[in-house]
């Protein structure tokens, strides 16, 4: 799809649900470097905002949507209602981030 509307909200304002497409989902699962942990680290000293791992966590974040948003155009929706992340450390060092929503087809109203 050229254009898809997203919203973590169940509803959108103008727009009427026509079609539920179920569940969409992307799954990433991350590692941190040795490299980046050190840097880290470092940063850590200082305190404050960690910049490495705000970087990591914001490019899983957004890999996972992404997915997600692979996921509706397989099920040829225009829009993504109640999308959610979630994480859960998979191991020590290894982290799951999931993104998730419902997907619809909605027309304005």
């Amino acid at each position: 799809m050229d254009k898809r509307m997203t919203t973590t909200a169940f509803e959108l304002p103008g727009y009427k649900v026509v079609e539920n497409n179920g569940l969409v989902r992307g799954i990433i699962v991350r590692s941190r470097s040795i490299v980046g942990n050190i840097g880290a680290g470092l940063q850590s000293l200082v305190g404050g905002n960690i910049s490495l791992y705000t970087k990591l966590c914001e490019q899983t974040r957004n890999d996972a949507f992404e997915l997600m948003m692979k996921h509706a155009d397989e099920l040829e929706s225009n829009a993504i209602i109640g999308i959610r992340y979630d994480a859960n450390e998979v191991s020590q060092g290894i982290t799951e981030v999931l993104c998730y929503g419902t997907a619809v087809n909605v027309e304005k109203e």
